[in-house]
């Protein structure tokens, strides 16, 4: 496949051999948010095979990063974040593909224009999550994008056999997606909660307060959170009566740490957590608020 096909599928051509010595993947996370930026790093180290080193955090330091680098040391795939102080994350991808570089590009953003979207399609983006997304959904597009180097065309002329597996890896469908009623600004909401609580748990009703809805509605919006990997659940104890289920974000760089807590509370605590669960939901006054809609 010739350069310029490559930078039509935003993909490149990684090398075969980096998927069959497990050499990792170098990645460059672009984020002009700070914590967000340190989350997607960690996120991408927790996937074996691909390692995120330093982010950046504007369109200037993202393509000076990517000319600065060569061979081995050079990233194969960026984390592109479309809101950036000096420019836009399309403006990025376009002065990429203008000077021909085919690095492989994922998307990871709030915008949800549908114009921006089709920008980027045409640019060459390999996948668009729109933020916030939990580390599963994140993982899926990274395994399909080593999917697809692992299955690179390695001759000048191939068979349309192999086009339609090279096409398939990086394209297979997505196998998570958030419940129907979820609304999307409330779960970014909540997802922002989370992250500005940093190490400090929040509980469904102080979750409920901040965003103005009910405490089973902010239950339903953490819990799904936590399915997606970007959050975790505990239940704290020492209060009189029953365990108080809190939540914390998985964004941080003690990501692992967070992980093992929540296997030693599943481990432990699983009767507590579901019968607090099961009270929380019949409680009179949670029943008659769940109809509630989630406000903006």
């Amino acid at each position: 496949m010739s350069r310029a096909s490559d930078a039509a599928t935003g993909q490149g051509s990684p090398p075969a051999e980096r998927a069959r010595t497990g050499t990792a993947v170098r990645v460059l996370v672009v984020d002009d948010d700070p914590l967000t930026a340190a989350a997607h790093v960690a996120m991408v180290n927790r996937v074996d095979g691909f390692h995120a080193g330093e982010p950046v955090h504007s369109a200037g330091a993202a393509l000076a990063a990517l000319r600065a680098t060569r061979g081995a040391e050079r990233p194969r795939l960026v984390l592109l974040d479309l809101t950036l102080p000096d420019a836009t994350g399309l403006d990025v991808a376009r002065a990429l593909r203008g000077a021909g570089d085919d690095v492989a590009i994922i998307a990871v953003t709030a915008v949800r224009d549908a114009a921006a979207v089709r920008q980027a399609i045409a640019l060459g983006v390999g996948h668009y999550l729109i933020k916030p997304f939990g580390f599963a959904a994140l993982r899926e597009r990274l395994l399909a994008y080593r999917d697809y180097a692992e299955r690179s065309l390695p001759e000048a002329r191939t068979d349309q056999s192999s086009v339609d597996a090279a096409f398939a890896a990086l394209h297979r469908p997505a196998r998570t997606a958030p419940p129907k009623g979820l609304s999307g600004d409330t779960l970014d909401a909540a997802a922002r909660a989370l992250r500005r609580a940093g190490a400090e748990p929040r509980s469904a009703a102080a979750l409920a307060a901040e965003l103005g809805v009910s405490r089973v509605t902010a239950r339903r919006y953490l819990e799904h959170l936590v399915d997606t990997g970007a959050a975790v659940r505990r239940s704290r104890h020492g209060a009189p009566g029953r365990p108080l289920l809190e939540y914390a974000a998985v964004d941080t760089a003690d990501i692992d740490a967070h992980a093992d807590a929540l296997r030693t509370d599943a481990d432990t605590d699983t009767d507590a957590d579901a019968d607090a669960s099961t009270t929380a939901h019949t409680h009179a006054g949670d029943t008659a608020a769940s109809t509630d809609a989630p406000t903006r």
